[in-house]
């Protein structure tokens, strides 16, 4: 029977990161990693995401605000940021209002 990968060290914090994000508001996948303390790895951020079960994957965007799911996908992140109060600007999210500045409680690595 195969045994389920453990999480490595930079994949449990990127997902204490993302469970930081509270609900109506949203971060950028290189924003994740920065606040991992893995500054330029947004794309782990991404893998990390889609192997997790449980996280709040529709409040993690691309640069900017912007969607960068395609399809069905894109439809559900977006339908479930407005149920959040989250508002839009044509296709990206109002980043002014609503995006999450990590920093203000501890860093994930001193938690626990």
């Amino acid at each position: 029977m195969p045994r389920q990968k453990s999480a490595t060290p930079i994949e449990a914090r990127i997902r204490a990161v993302i469970r930081q994000i509270p609900r109506g508001k949203v971060s950028t996948y290189g924003a994740v990693a920065r606040a991992a303390g893995s500054p330029g790895a947004a794309r782990q951020v991404v893998r990390v995401l889609r192997g997790s079960v449980g996280l709040a994957w529709q409040r993690v965007l691309g640069a900017g605000g912007e969607i960068k799911l395609r399809g069905e996908n894109a439809i559900e992140q977006r339908f479930r940021l407005e149920a959040e109060g989250v508002r839009f600007r044509g296709k990206k999210v109002d980043m002014k209002a609503h995006e999450y500045k990590f920093g203000s409680r501890k860093r994930p690595e001193t938690l626990g």
